[in-house]
């Protein structure tokens, strides 16, 4: 039996360029990620985690660094519990140019069965990537509070 898994797909007026950038440097992903910092060199091997008000909400390691077409690192998170015990999971994003669109593909794999970080980030990445399209396309983005889409730990 397979494990669940999440994907996400949406299209980016962008270049693969800025798209790889929004997602790897601070300075854009605090704009569209619930003020949330993303630490990592970006190298194979190379840890990686997400920061939000100075608490460390996921940690992982980077899997596949191929600047501008795919990035995949391990996914754990370590605020919640019971979600830290599921242990590590695996975020994969694969970006591909079409004209003056970037296809973005966001796997999101490795859950258990009834996974309670799986419930969490189906609600998370839909906001998150919204936010990320509307800040590339218009250079602004909207403000879903966390609380709203229920993400525990962020009340």
């Amino acid at each position: 039996m397979s494990k669940p898994e999440f994907v996400y797909v949406t299209y980016i007026e962008t270049t693969p360029e800025k798209l790889w950038d929004a997602l790897t440097r601070s300075e854009f992903t605090r704009q569209y990620w619930f003020d949330t910092e993303v630490r990592s060199d970006w190298k194979m091997g190379s840890p990686f985690a997400l920061v939000m008000g100075g608490k460390t909400t996921d940690t992982g390691e980077i899997l596949e660094a191929d600047r501008p077409r795919r990035l995949a690192y391990t996914f754990r998170h370590e605020l919640n519990e019971e979600m830290r015990k599921e242990g590590a999971t695996k975020v994969t994003f694969t970006l591909k140019p079409y004209d003056n669109l970037v296809k973005l593909t966001v796997t999101h794999e490795g859950f258990a069965v009834g996974s309670k970080l799986l419930d969490g980030i189906s609600k998370g990445w839909p906001a998150i990537l919204s936010g990320l399209k509307s800040l590339l396309e218009t250079g602004k983005v909207f403000a879903i509070p966390p609380v709203a889409l229920g993400i525990e730990g962020f009340e």
